[in-house]
């Protein structure tokens, strides 16, 4: 579909942090369109452990807070992800636990599809169940 738009990071991140105005103002709008699901978006992977890198370590917001926030844009109606369910599952596994996002992506990943988990991070160890 070409009427998809693919959001960097930093679009998110001024949408959510406000620190720019003029920034902030433009992806205000673009995300009231995908809000009411007037405007789709995908937002890929790579790009939601940026944003919670940069919120958790640049900015300090607190892991629950990070986790709250990007769950929220996530669930906007025109969020058009294949694998929203993970990304959810994913920050709610990082939510709870003190474990980076990656991690919490790979077990969300193995457990959407029923598959086991390799690692040898003890951080994996403590999301397995």
């Amino acid at each position: 579909m070409k009427n998809i738009h693919v959001v960097d990071a930093n679009v998110i991140l001024r949408y959510l942090l406000a620190d720019h105005p003029d920034h902030h103002q433009r992806a205000r709008v673009f995300f009231e369109g995908v809000i009411r699901g007037d405007t789709r978006a995908f937002i890929p992977e790579g790009v939601l452990v940026e944003c919670v890198y940069v919120l958790l370590k640049v900015y300090g917001v607190p892991r629950a807070e990070v986790a709250d926030r990007l769950l929220g844009v996530l669930g906007y109606r025109g969020v058009a992800n294949e694998d929203r369910a993970v990304l959810l599952a994913a920050l709610r596994l990082f939510a709870k636990k003190p474990v980076d996002i990656v991690d919490a992506l790979v077990v969300a990943t193995a457990e959407a599809r029923g598959w086991q988990t390799f690692s040898f991070d003890r951080d994996i160890s403590k999301l397995v169940r």
